[in-house]
């Protein structure tokens, strides 16, 4: 665990509001807490550096920094079913798919007693096999169970004969079942008290540290009220009435998009799911007839369930404090410090609401921050010359010391993969995120003059353009966003972008174009945005769910038929897919992808027409943006490219397009655009032909205007030179011009 780590129950927050922290240092020094205002993330010594500036304000500790862990795994807990009782017969009845045998003893269905004697359980063991527990005796079946294969498994216990049954078979009862029989010790007997677990073993509710996790999907849990016999446990499973009595029955077919799951036996013992597992999944009996779960629920009554799964550490609060009502609005962090070890966590103070405070809104992508968080990089995982240049350069220039690909313990991010080899679907801001830290480096990079900067660290260099400009500006978040919509947006008179606002919600998407559309100035200012659908949790603020399904670069795949999300029921993926392409919006979308480098704009005639020509006031040549702390060049990593047929308005002027980018990167045509080896989208032209930057603009209805630049690079130009540079100074020109109240005029049809 790492020394020092902490995080805030919500990453934006408004005046009079009360934010918190979670704070845990194992160690015995005094932990003190700082609040700065942060106008630069960047810990190159030859860019900005780290800009902070103090706040004067104190912090109240509420509860003394401790040890603390993070709880991984998901599981399903039911509280209130009664024991079980050692005189009368029962069968416990489930359906499983594992998806990793060998990673020691998993529960299925648990209720361990402290008192051993008293337990039962079934669950697979360390060598692979479905067993099953009575009181303290256990019993394997013979060979280990196969990955990705649906099976039906029993536990069936014979007070009579004082003995219990397992056995596993085919899913839908098609193979003879294995079977193995064991005769219980005279004191064994199956009445444990305490909460049933569904995918997990045992544990304890009251430090919410659980072990044995399943990794799998589970479907039809259920517990009779007699012995059934293999037909009928067989008939049971697939939904056809047999006549022995029900104690439980969860079906998770129903309230998909909770954290509930639901027994439909006569007791009504309901259960709650810990830790966001994976609902609307393909079930045993999935024919592929339908695609949407909610058309076919019972199609999708399992539940994913995974070892490292994590929606909440669920550490106590250490720390708070009240936002004054005269806070300016922007970018801050608690800074923590136990003696050698520190930590920052960042959060964002918007203006109050209905108030806003300047003419200027930067948009701060919290939820794209949010599904990168705790991204452990590829070449962290597997290249150890990267790792150890990574660990030099951060520790030469002072940054962030701590990187997510040594830290599985903190659960990993939306790119990375479970254990057991399935993408992580659901992200969540309620832990500490190492990567959404100040100083936090993505990339080593060979040459100072780099930085190697993503996400929150790289948008502090528009921050602190903004400053270093004068450019009064409030914060919103993405949070605003989806739950204010256009009514937050149309108080100001413009509103940027940061580098990569990736992730939306389609409330977000319909609030940026009806202020695009009601008069706004509009300017994105990076690249590959606008591009994922996401959902967020209907019961649990902070948790987001992405379906990665047909299409987009993708670091992993939907299964088939799991593209429909849990959490809202709507079909996921990207946003073209869903016929909402960025262009739409911007005028371009996203492209082509290389390395972390970067070229340069070359300037078209369309530059010099009158519409535009203001925006290039001061700059000379054709080439703009050929440096910067990001990969050395303002287009550059994710780019994205005009399309009309996607789209981008017919009126739309693309006044430059990047080039000669760097042929070693290597650059790559996103999926959705390339056809063939050969072929794309648009006929007679090769996939390298489409990898470019468009700097565009286009005016729209009521005097708005959108200005776009296409490249997740392009903000790293801004500091070049002490932000006396080509990009600064045209930046500096579409801002003034945008905040300007004198509207623009759409051209003559």
């Amino acid at each position: 665990m790492i020394p020092l780590a902490g995080y805030a129950d919500k990453l934006s927050v408004r005046p009079g509001e009360t934010i918190r922290f979670q704070v845990a240092s194992p160690g015995t020094e005094p932990v003190t807490a700082q609040l700065v205002r942060v106008i630069s993330a960047d810990p190159n010594p030859a860019g900005p550096g780290i800009i902070e500036a103090a706040v004067a304000a104190t912090v109240r500790e509420v509860a003394k920094p401790a040890p603390a862990v993070v709880p991984l795994g998901s599981y399903a807990v039911v509280e209130d079913l009664p024991p079980l009782s050692a005189n009368r017969d029962f069968t416990v009845t489930v359906l499983i798919c594992p998806t990793r045998v060998t990673s020691g003893r998993q529960g299925i269905i648990a209720r361990i007693d402290a008192d051993s004697k008293r337990s039962i359980a079934l669950g697979i063991d360390t060598r692979g096999q479905l067993y099953g527990q009575v009181g303290a005796t256990v019993c394997s079946v013979g060979r280990p169970l196969e990955m990705d294969r649906w099976v039906l498994a029993s536990l069936a216990y014979d007070q009579a004969a004082r003995s219990f049954t397992v056995s596993v078979q085919a899913s839908q009862g098609t193979t003879s079942p294995e079977i193995v029989r064991a005769f219980l010790d005279e004191v064994d007997q199956p009445s444990a008290l305490g909460p049933l677990l569904l995918g997990a073993l045992e544990g304890s509710p009251t430090t919410g540290h659980f072990s044995g996790h399943f990794n799998g999907r589970i479907e039809a849990p259920a517990i009779y009220d007699g012995l059934l016999t293999g037909p009928q446990t067989v008939a049971a499973t697939s939904g056809r009435p047999v006549d022995v009595a029900l104690i439980a029955a969860w079906d998770f077919s129903k309230e998909m998009s909770s954290s509930s799951i639901i027994d439909t036996g006569p007791g009504g013992h309901h259960g709650r799911l810990v830790n966001q597992p994976t609902r609307a999944v393909t079930g045993h009996n999935w024919d592929g007839s339908e695609m949407c779960w909610r058309h076919a629920p019972q199609q999708y009554a399992a539940i994913h369930f995974h070892d490292d799964d994590i929606d909440d550490c669920h550490w106590p609060t250490t720390h708070d404090w009240t936002v004054p009502e005269d806070c300016k609005s922007g970018a801050y962090a608690l800074r923590l410090a136990a003696g050698e070890h520190h930590e920052n966590i960042p959060f964002f103070v918007v203006p109050p609401q209905g108030k806003p405070s300047a003419k200027i809104a930067v948009l701060v992508s919290t939820f794209t921050y949010t599904v990168y968080g705790n991204h452990a990089r590829p070449e962290w995982m597997y290249d150890p010359q990267w790792r150890d240049a990574w660990i030099a350069q951060t520790k030469a220039w002072g940054a962030y010391p701590h990187n997510p690909g040594d830290h599985r313990d903190l659960g990993l991010s939306t790119y990375n993969f479970h254990t057991d080899g399935s993408g992580i679907a659901h992200a969540s801001w309620h832990r500490p995120m190492l990567n959404l830290r100040s100083g936090y480096v993505t990339y080593p990079y060979p040459d100072i003059r780099g930085s190697g900067l993503r996400h929150y660290p790289a948008d502090s260099h528009l921050l602190a353009w903004l400053e270093h400009k004068g450019h009064a500006y409030d914060i919103i978040t993405d949070w605003e966003l989806h739950h204010e919509g256009h009514a937050l947006l149309k108080q100001y008179q413009t509103v940027l972008t940061g580098s990569h606002p990736e992730y939306h919600t389609a409330e977000m998407l319909d609030a940026l174009t009806a202020y695009r559309d009601g008069g706004g100035r509009f300017a994105y200012l990076g690249g590959n945005g606008f591009y994922w659908k996401i959902a967020l949790n209907p019961e649990k603020p902070g948790v987001i769910e992405i379906r990665r399904g047909e299409g987009g670069i993708r670091a992993w795949a939907a299964e088939v038929g799991e593209y429909y999300n849990a959490f809202d029921g709507q079909y996921g993926g990207l946003w073209r897919r869903n016929g909402r392409p960025p262009q739409k919006l911007t005028g371009v979308g996203f492209t082509g992808q290389g390395n972390f480098v970067g070229s340069y704009y070359r300037l078209k005639p369309e530059a010099n027409d009158p519409r535009v020509a203001w925006m290039y006031a001061g700059i000379a040549g054709e080439k703009i943006g050929a440096h910067g702390l990001s990969g050395h060049g303002a287009a550059g990593f994710e780019l994205d490219r005009a399309d009309k047929k996607l789209g981008t308005p017919a009126h739309a002027l693309v006044m430059a397009s990047s080039e000669d980018h760097p042929p070693d990167a290597p650059w790559v045509l996103v999926p959705e655009e390339q056809l063939t080896h050969l072929t794309t989208t648009i006929p007679g032209t090769k996939p390298r032909d489409l990898i470019h930057a468009d700097l565009t603009f286009f005016e729209t209805p009521n005097g708005g205007a959108v200005f776009s630049v296409g490249s997740i690079t392009f903000c790293g130009s801004l500091p070049t030179n002490r932000f006396d540079n080509d990009i600064a100074r045209l930046l500096d020109n579409v801002v003034r011009r945008f905040v300007d109240p004198a509207p623009f005029q759409l051209p003559d049809s």
